[in-house]
């Protein structure tokens, strides 16, 4: 022991320090190995430790070792050591979310952030873009003030993408872009184009189910403004009939713009089926305002019958009227915005630790119907019909008005 204790002392007096008696060195360099891991979860090779330790690799590999059967390191392959505790002299990353606007999407999709980096001990920086493209280019420049890490950019406009990407690149600050893809940004949102499909597959099949195939008319509510994401989603709602329904080429076809709140919606609809009368019609809608707006406008008309309608989001609002019986809601294709933190704030970490990362990532849709809304949204069972009330499912939309607020900030820029 006095050996032991000698040799120590040795060692701190070259390395210019005072020695203690009370002081074990054995433990002190043990306190070094374990702050060279700077994060949860970084993996470092034994050289890595070695450098940032300044110890001898003899001691360095013998005191990972000990570590190892301490539990506070983990082999994570031949010569790779990984730790599994926040290191106390570790700093928080910082990463900016600018989110999208104040829409049960956006709402959604922000909570579930706030809980993963709460989760991951993460600093959030939040903004929101206020479906503004001005307000989005002004929150790049904050963001890069605040000097984040990384960023979490939601925001709708394809025309400014480049410059508030640019902006970026320019202050080195990673960037993942969420549904709307910016360049050089590593993308996670919908695979609209997919999303589409599940749902026109799955409106040809009901109609190949209850009207034989037989089909008058085919309505395209359409959101034009939001720019060509939404339209290959309303393309991949086409291709998917055309799957199920192949003469539904030779079918009359219907662009209406489905910009606005419900209530304007639901005027271009009456309006619509005023001036070509009641026919059966399929209903493909770029997302669930358009297409609860088309059902009411038929049931006004007593036409309910000759309607059948596909939405996308599956919003509250949307998984109510799935629960309505009888409805004419055949389906809306969801997004689940409440689980988008689960999977962006690891991404974020992962490009932050320099880890492997892919350069798109689609959420996974699900077609909610009738049968099975209950069991992908068990919580939300209040809001059916029964325990609502005369809460209808349009009431359920008076905050969920993307249209008109994209209506109001397009000249938004400059």
């Amino acid at each position: 022991m006095q050996n032991t204790e000698t040799q120590e002392n040795i060692e701190v007096a070259e390395e210019g320090r005072t020695s203690d008696r009370n002081e074990s060195q054995t433990v002190l360099r043990a306190c070094e190995v374990l702050k060279a891991f700077r994060q949860v979860g970084e993996e470092l090779q034994l050289a890595d430790v070695m450098a940032r330790t300044g110890l001898p690799k003899t001691t360095t590999f013998r005191l990972l070792r000990t570590l190892i059967h301490g539990g506070l390191i983990e082999r994570a392959s031949a010569g790779v050591y990984r730790n599994n505790f926040v290191p106390v002299a570790a700093r928080s990353f910082r990463i900016g979310f600018a989110s999208q606007g104040d829409t049960e999407f956006a709402r959604e999709v922000m909570r579930s952030i706030e809980a993963a980096a709460a989760r991951e001990h993460v600093q959030l920086i939040t903004l929101n873009n206020r479906y503004s493209a001005r307000e989005a280019l002004r929150n790049a420049d904050l963001l890069i003030k605040e000097r984040v890490d990384l960023v979490l950019e939601f925001q709708t406009y394809e025309r400014v993408a480049s410059v508030i990407a640019s902006k970026f690149v320019a202050a080195n600050v990673p960037v993942i872009a969420i549904e709307v893809p910016h360049p050089g940004a590593t993308y996670f949102g919908a695979d609209n184009y997919k999303a589409g499909l599940i749902g026109g597959k799955a409106l040809g099949r009901w109609a190949n189910e209850n009207w034989q195939g037989e089909v008058d008319q085919l309505v395209l509510v359409e959101l034009p403004i939001a720019g060509s994401l939404l339209e290959l989603r309303l393309a991949g709602m086409v291709d998917g009939l055309r799957m199920e329904l192949p003469h539904i080429v030779e079918t009359p076809m219907t662009r209406l713009n489905g910009r606005g709140n419900f209530e304007q919606v639901l005027d271009v609809m009456r309006k619509f089926l005023r001036r070509r009368g009641p026919a059966r019609t399929l209903v493909a809608a770029v997302n669930d305002i358009g297409a609860l707006a088309a059902l009411r406008a038929y049931e006004e008309a007593g036409a309910a019958h000759l309607i059948a309608v596909m939405g996308q989001n599956a919003l509250k609002a949307a998984r109510a009227e799935l629960r309505r019986p009888n409805t004419r809601l055949v389906g809306s294709v969801a997004y689940f915005p409440e689980r988008y933190g689960e999977e962006l704030i690891p991404m974020a970490l992962n490009i932050l630790r320099q880890k492997p990362v892919p350069s798109t990532m689609f959420v996974k849709h699900q077609l909610l119907t009738p049968r099975n809304v209950d069991l992908i949204y068990p919580l939300d069972k209040q809001m059916s019909w029964a325990g609502r009330g005369k809460m209808s499912p349009e009431r359920l939309l008076e905050n969920v008005d993307e249209g008109s607020i994209l209506r109001n900030q397009e000249t938004a820029l400059l």
